[in-house]
């Protein structure tokens, strides 16, 4: 209360001082505060902390009331960018099928910028490299980013070998232009890559190409009716390198097949041994090794991962989901897809 009092009693004489035309010594300006006298502490010296309106050790913080301070990624907005630009590319290159030469080289440019702001420095060492990702763009044939074509390549040698394979890849492909791929994806667990590669082929052809078929029926199309199936490689990490994987390819099957009796027998374990049949060839040619392909992480972040095969070819992926389960193809028939086809049919001719 005393120090209330002083302070209003050295306002009111400097204020009329000041009306009378005599001149008062002042203190440099300073910030002006207000001070409610019920929070003043009464041992306070009203002369120190001029500087400092309300001094820290008048009023101090309480215990985890500190101003937190939350670090910003510089090259958050930047890599977001790029991403938006390198999507919308795959998206409308088909992943990277129908791309134009032109196409190409800006996809190549804007990962070379991502992999410049990488924010992962060991990304195939980081828990957030596990999980399901799914291929959204590639450089090269899709079906590359599997192990098994991997595996492939390293039995190459560099230059005309390699030349070869690459063009092996794209005959391959070209003779199966009557499949569509679906789902290309990668399971990683850490001990394992896992890779899926769903595909569907036309099993009618063109019935007016049919002997004795053809000709009775005005309709010269197909039938809705398809092959389905996915083929699935599975490797094992022989090494995390931190910036990738070397791989060992184990078995590749096909799963979720719609043939009857295939399905059955391929359900019951029947698989391609590969890494068992390396080591019989090896008992042969003791020149002879199972490949161990390397397979590069060059970015990592939360939704993205862009990787490289031995030849720097792209396959960029979006995460999924956390899982490192395969998946289950226990819900696919195998009949064809026959038993939807007819209630289709039934249900539509019936309304």
């Amino acid at each position: 209360m005393r120090s209330s009092i002083l302070v209003a009693a050295a306002a009111t004489t400097a204020l009329a001082f000041e009306l009378g035309g005599v001149a008062v010594p002042r203190h440099p300006p300073r910030r002006s505060v207000a001070i409610r006298c019920c929070d003043v502490p009464s041992d306070l010296d009203l002369d120190s902390g001029l500087d400092e309106p309300y001094p820290s050790s008048a009023f101090p913080l309480e215990p985890g009331s500190e101003p937190e301070v939350v670090a910003q990624d510089a090259g958050a907005s930047e890599r977001a960018r790029i991403k938006t630009q390198l999507l919308s590319l795959a998206a409308g290159s088909v992943r990277g099928e129908s791309a134009t030469p032109a196409d190409l080289a800006t996809a190549r440019e804007l990962v070379s910028l991502l992999e410049a702001l990488n924010p992962t420095p060991k990304p195939t060492m980081a828990p957030g490299c596990a999980g399901t990702w799914e291929l959204a763009f590639a450089d090269t044939q899709l079906f590359r980013s599997s192990p098994f074509f991997m595996a492939g390549r390293a039995v190459c040698a560099e230059g005309a070998e390699a030349d070869r394979y690459d063009w092996f890849c794209d005959m391959h492909r070209a003779a199966l232009a009557i499949s569509t791929i679906g789902k290309v994806r990668q399971v990683v667990d850490g001990e394992r890559v896992v890779s899926e590669f769903e595909v569907t082929v036309g099993a009618v052809p063109f019935l007016a190409d049919v002997p004795l078929i053809g000709p009775r029926l005005a309709y010269s199309g197909g039938l809705p009716v398809a092959i389905m199936g996915s083929i699935v490689s599975t490797a094992s990490v022989e090494e995390n390198l931190g910036d990738g994987w070397t791989l060992l390819m184990d078995t590749v099957e096909v799963k979720g097949s719609n043939v009857p009796l295939l399905r059955q027998a391929l359900d019951a374990g029947v698989r391609l041994p590969t890494r068992q049949l390396g080591r019989a060839i090896q008992t042969v040619s003791s020149s002879y090794a199972n490949p161990t392909p390397v397979f590069r992480t060059t970015y990592l972040d939360d939704t993205l991962r862009i990787s490289r095969d031995q030849d720097g070819k792209l396959f960029v992926y979006i995460k999924q989901s956390d899982a490192t389960a395969p998946t289950d193809y226990s819900s696919v028939s195998s009949d064809f897809g026959l038993f939807d086809l007819v209630t289709g049919m039934a249900t539509r001719l019936v309304s």
